[in-house]
């Protein structure tokens, strides 16, 4: 045996980590991103699977148990016409939820769309840029409620009462939501271009299609992900207050924002009952707030391992 070999046999073997084992190492060492997405996947477990073990019908009124305080029967209580409570938080909450994930989907497309044209296409920089100036000018809530306005009706009678609303909701939030995310990924292309890595690339000939897809997008999947996070938080509140202002969901079809709307008129005699759908927008929210600020964390090469 050579002395060569008895120097390869002698090194230690080290285990190999990947880079996404080091993420969720450093996610995981935030406590406030664990117990948010503890929290997150708990209420997505229940409204998901809740209403097929719970199978009292959340708009089916029982006017002999109305206005009912907390009881085995009714965890939550009745409202003003004996529905359910528990019931219709179950409903409400997978509808908030479905409403921010598929909002955020939406505007994440349009977001990443925007903004890795603007940062790799000098030409298409200032015009997507003043579009998006446009769209942060513009007050929000009243657009929002301006065109919910006029095309509420003619989607329900197109798609149904309960499916052309989602649709508007999804489809209002996700344009009105993208602006921030196409900001922060056109600064991140704008610096990619210029690394040795994306020069090389483009000096032997790659394809901007083929660059975009195997060099930039790869490298922007980080602020990607953390704007997806807020992006639901986002889309939870502005779904909860169009419900609450009675735009949104028809007035038999339970939401977060509808009962805590119904809950305000009873919040003298019941205060329950405006805590219940409250506390579930606030603390869902605040889960995902912290998720993302934990992914932030995470996915920070000047942060991780430190």
């Amino acid at each position: 045996m050579t002395e060569t070999n008895i120097l390869v046999e002698a090194e230690p073997t080290q285990p190999i980590q990947s880079q996404w084992r080091d993420v969720w190492l450093q996610f995981r060492s935030h406590p406030g991103a664990m117990i948010g997405m503890g929290f997150f996947l708990t209420v997505s477990l229940l409204v998901t699977v809740g209403p097929w073990v719970w199978t009292l019908d959340p708009a089916a009124p029982d006017i002999l148990s109305r206005n009912q305080g907390p009881s085995w029967a009714h965890p939550m209580g009745t409202d003003q016409l004996g529905r359910d409570t528990f019931a219709a938080m179950l409903q409400g909450g997978r509808v908030s939820l479905l409403v921010g994930v598929t909002a955020m989907f939406l505007a994440l497309v349009l977001g990443t769309l925007v903004g890795v044209l603007a940062g790799y296409f000098k030409r298409l920089d200032g015009f997507l840029m003043r579009l998006t100036d446009l769209f942060l000018a513009l007050p929000l809530l009243p657009l929002l409620l301006v065109i919910i306005m006029l095309w509420r009706d003619t989607l329900r009678a197109w798609l149904g009462p309960e499916m052309g609303v989602f649709l508007l909701i999804v489809f209002v939030i996700g344009i009105t939501s993208w602006m921030q995310t196409a900001r922060i990924v056109r600064g991140d292309v704008l610096a990619l271009k210029e690394q040795e890595f994306i020069m090389a690339a483009r000096s032997i000939g790659t394809t901007p299609r083929r660059m975009i897809n195997r060099h930039i997008l790869p490298n922007v999947v980080s602020p990607i992900m953390v704007s997806a996070t807020l992006g639901i938080a986002n889309a939870i509140i502005t779904e909860s207050a169009l419900s609450f202002l009675g735009l949104g969901f028809p007035s038999d079809y339970p939401t977060w924002g509808k009962l805590l709307n119904d809950a305000v008129n009873f919040v003298q005699i019941h205060p329950e009952r405006v805590l219940w759908p409250g506390a579930a927008i606030s603390l869902t929210v605040l889960s995902v707030n912290y998720i993302g600020d934990g992914l932030r964390d995470a996915l920070d090469p000047r942060i991780r391992g430190r």
